[in-house]
């Protein structure tokens, strides 16, 4: 089956696009997930991103958004001298005051995953690539949401980090149309 082709021949980059990339994900716990995921990433590769993905599960305790915003500066130096994950003193702090940023956008719109939704009506944006070229790095949307994040407190959410986001959880799919994974197909 013929995948896109950023995700190359290692394995787990290939389970990654084959199962995850582009899926439209509602579950709150997952969103938060690849938001740190996503910030960590910032200036690295995502397959190095992937690899670590066990330990920031380990690290931020599955995820738990609340958890994760009632980290302390005790939580910080632990996470900073953990070697499994991105040791970034303004990644990591701002890993924190994203958990608690998600949780208040969680009290204004009953989940996350409405008001990121509410954002495309609640359906993905389903792209027509036939070339990785076409594929765009941000987005008008994307510098939207960006912004709306931003305002509300959010870091590491610049519109090409938000792009990518979008992308990892089925937001906008960018499958390209000859990969078996594009809705087409």
């Amino acid at each position: 089956m013929q995948a896109c082709p950023w995700c190359g021949s290692d394995p787990l980059y290939r389970q990654y696009h084959d199962q995850e990339w582009g899926s439209p994900v509602h579950d709150d716990r997952t969103l938060f997930e690849f938001l740190i995921l996503e910030g960590a990433q910032a200036g690295l590769s995502w397959i190095t991103i992937l690899r670590k993905r066990d330990a920031y599960r380990a690290a931020y305790q599955g995820f738990d958004v609340h958890k994760v915003a009632a980290f302390t500066e005790a939580d910080q130096q632990r996470l900073l001298a953990d070697p499994g994950i991105v040791r970034n003193r303004l990644k990591v702090a701002a890993s924190i005051g994203n958990a608690q940023a998600f949780i208040r956008v969680q009290q204004e719109f009953g989940s996350f995953a409405s008001y990121l939704w509410g954002f495309v009506d609640g359906q993905p944006i389903i792209n027509r690539f036939a070339s990785s070229a076409e594929v765009p790095a941000v987005t008008p949307l994307a510098e939207r949401i960006s912004k709306d994040l931003k305002k509300r407190g959010f870091r590491f959410v610049g519109p090409t980090i938000i792009y990518a986001f979008m992308q990892a959880v089925g937001l906008v799919n960018d499958h390209l149309l000859s990969c078996h994974r594009h809705p087409a197909n």
